[in-house]
């Protein structure tokens, strides 16, 4: 459907470098299952107001489709208005101060759902700009940014070294970074999830994992950090061509005393409870065997966390130790007795890790 007003498409380059909210004009379950994070849902359709006009549009043709489309957006015109004005007036991550500023507007394909919420702005004398190919565009720009070469480095590590803590610290102090649990909102693990928000969507996930490339690749970073782990954290999965990278990269392989590793996961996993950890537990136990399911749910019966994690840990420790046995290069360093702000700065003044020009930000899933 072609759009309408007089609104010039921007490339998705240029929309990129625009100042102003990113606004996603698409239904609620659209948006839900990925868009450009940290954009603004504005819906002009509710899903079924979306579902009824793309029908209405199969069956009978564009007009009818848009003269429902109307009868639906009538009623919410004011509601936008308001909506659209309050954000042109919010600070945004561009602009500390808050002034007036561009609109960055999309939908699924660049169409009049985008064109006429921008021609809705430019009645408010706003300054709206759309996005010429809408989402469609955004999405061939992220699966593009994992075709790339990336100068990815791994960080390693048994279960309980630490590993996520230690890459947060790093990038605090100006290492590259990408964390692919913190935007997974998992751990990687039966018990990874414990915790934590619901998981994004794949989709969601790559769209995420490529902002995070792109603003490692701004901040002119020799060398991006990523934990090592499987193709997939929870449920969302490390893009193909990503992975593969992440397969050929060197590691890092940090060691710790197990008493060390037993506490830290104690220090995350303790608190959450008997019957959660029990059900996480019953999740692996062909893979534990039932001596060890039985020694693990026993303890965390009696809420003896240390010997839960003594009873599971080995386990893990072969599933971690076959997958770095195929790693083409490996360096490890002993970490023993440290705590991770020690850590990222022994890592960073033996020049194992170095830091980028610019500081270092790790996102989390929006």
């Amino acid at each position: 459907m072609s759009g309408m007003g007089t609104h010039t498409p921007y490339s998705i380059e240029r929309f990129r470098q625009a100042n102003g909210p990113v606004v996603d004009v698409r239904s609620p379950a659209e948006f839900n299952k990925g868009h450009w994070p940290g954009a603004i849902n504005l819906a002009l359709f509710s899903d079924e107001q979306r579902a009824a006009v793309g029908i209405t549009y199969k069956k009978k043709g564009r007009q009818q489709a848009i003269k429902l489309g109307l009868e639906f957006t009538g009623p919410k015109l004011s509601g936008l208005a308001e909506a659209l004005a309050k954000l042109s007036r919010d600070p945004t991550p561009e602009s500390e101060e808050a002034s007036a500023s561009d609109l960055r507007i999309y939908c699924w394909r660049g169409g009049m759902r985008s064109a006429s919420v921008a021609w809705l702005a430019g009645l408010l004398d706003l300054k709206p700009v759309l996005l010429e190919g809408g989402y469609k565009s955004y999405r061939r720009w992220v699966l593009q940014q994992f075709e790339q070469t990336w100068p990815l480095r791994l960080l390693g590590g048994r279960t309980g070294t630490g590993k996520t803590d230690l890459l947060i610290a790093m990038a605090q102090r100006g290492v590259a970074v990408v964390n692919l649990e913190g935007l997974a909102n998992h751990r990687g693990s039966s018990f990874g999830g414990l915790g934590l928000p619901p998981q994004p969507s794949t989709e969601h996930y790559e769209n995420l994992l490529a902002e995070d490339l792109q603003r490692c690749q701004n901040s002119s970073a020799d060398e991006i950090w990523l934990e090592a782990e499987s193709s997939q954290v929870g449920r969302c999965r490390i893009p193909r061509a990503l992975f593969h990278q992440m397969q050929m990269a060197p590691v890092l392989e940090i060691n710790r005393s197990l008493d060390e590793r037993v506490a830290q996961l104690v220090d995350v996993y303790g608190q959450h409870g008997r019957e959660s950890l029990q059900e996480a537990t019953q999740r692996i136990s062909r893979r534990l065997g039932p001596q060890r399911t039985r020694q693990a749910l026993d303890a965390i019966a009696l809420e003896n966390w240390d010997q839960a994690c003594r009873a599971m840990l080995d386990y893990y420790d072969r599933c971690y130790d076959y997958e770095l046995s195929r790693t083409p290069q490996r360096q490890s360093v002993d970490l023993c007795g440290l705590n991770t702000t020690k850590a990222a700065e022994m890592l960073i003044e033996r020049e194992l890790v170095r830091s980028s020009p610019k500081p270092q930000l790790v996102m989390s899933s929006t």
